[in-house]
C-alpha cells in the first residue's frame, strides 16, 4: 500500500509567535515543511518531522529562492507560502527615527514580495496553489502612533487583493490574514517605551484577554483547508473586546 505524502508549505518568520503556532499545526496534519527566519534555534528546536528550517531574512531575495529551491528538490513543489515575517515599529512619526519606516517597508512589504516571487510562477504553471499573506486590522484602518506600520500592512492588503484578481484565472488562491493584537513578540519591537506602556493599557481596557497564536494559525488552516476551488479571499479576526 502507497500513502501520498502531502504538499509543501513554506513558512516566513517561523521563529515565534504566529509563524510558529502555524508550523506546528500543520505538521501536524502532515505537511513537509520549509522555516525562514532570521533566527534558526527556534526553529530547529521545535523538532518537526520532513521539514527544512533555514536562516534566512527575507529582504535577502537571492537567499530566499535558494532556499524555496532547496526544499523544493527534497519536497516537491511548494503549495502554499505563508508570508508571516513581519516587524511592527510604532513611533509618533514626528520623532521617529525614520530607518524604522525602512526596516518596516523592507520586510513587511518588500520580504512579502519577495515569497511570492518565490513560488507564484511555478503555482501558475502548475494551475494550483495558495498564497496566504498575514496583514492586520491595521491595514483596513489607523491607530495612534501606527503611520509607518500602518502604511506598510495598508500595502499589504491592498497588493494582495491585486494578486489575487491576477492569479485567480490560473487556479492560484490568494488569501489575507488580517488579525487584531496578537499576544507575541511583535510589539517588543517597538522601541519608545510610553507607546509600548499605552499598547498594554489599551488590552487591559480590553480585560487584557487578545487573541493568541495559536488563534491565528486555526484562521491560516481552516482557509487553506478548504478545497482549491474555494478562496477564502479575506479573514479579519480579533478578540471580542476589541471595538477598534
Amino acid at each position: 500500500m502507497t500513502t501520498t505524502r502531502k504538499p509543501l508549505i513554506v513558512i516566513t518568520g517561523a521563529s515565534s509567535g504566529i509563524g510558529q503556532a502555524t508550523a506546528r499545526l500543520l505538521s501536524r496534519r502532515g505537511h513537509p515543511l520549509l522555516l525562514l527566519a532570521r533566527r534558526l534555534e527556534p526553529m530547529l528546536a521545535l523538532n518537526l518531522p520532513d521539514t527544512l528550517a533555514v536562516s534566512v531574512d527575507v529582504t535577502q531575495r537571492a537567499a530566499l529562492l535558494d532556499a524555496v529551491a532547496q526544499a523544493e528538490q527534497q519536497f516537491g513543489p511548494v503549495d502554499a507560502i505563508i508570508n508571516n515575517a513581519g516587524v511592527m515599529l510604532l513611533g509618533d512619526i514626528t520623532r521617529q527615527d525614520p530607518s524604522e519606516w525602512d526596516q518596516m517597508l523592507d520586510i513587511n512589504v518588500r520580504g512579502l514580495l519577495n515569497g511570492i516571487l518565490a513560488v507564484a510562477r511555478g503555482m501558475v504553471e502548475r494551475k494550483h496553489g495558495t498564497i496566504i499573506n498575514v496583514s492586520s486590522v491595521a491595514g483596513r484602518k489607523t491607530f495612534s502612533n501606527h503611520v509607518a506600520y500602518v502604511g506598510t500592512k495598508f500595502a499589504v492588503t491592498g497588493l494582495s487583493e491585486n494578486l489575487r484578481e491576477e492569479l485567480a484565472p490560473h487556479n492560484v488562491r490568494v488569501i489575507t490574514i488580517e488579525p487584531g493584537a496578537v499576544e507575541t513578540e511583535l510589539l517588543s519591537h517597538t522601541t519608545d517605551e510610553t507607546i509600548k506602556t499605552g499598547y498594554h493599557a489599551w488590552k487591559q481596557d480590553m480585560g487584557g484577554v487578545v487573541l493568541s497564536a495559536d488563534d491565528v494559525a486555526n484562521a491560516i488552516d481552516y482557509a487553506y483547508g478548504q478545497p482549491q476551488g474555494v478562496c477564502i479571499r479575506e479573514i479579519v479576526l480579533a478578540a471580542t473586546r476589541q471595538q477598534a
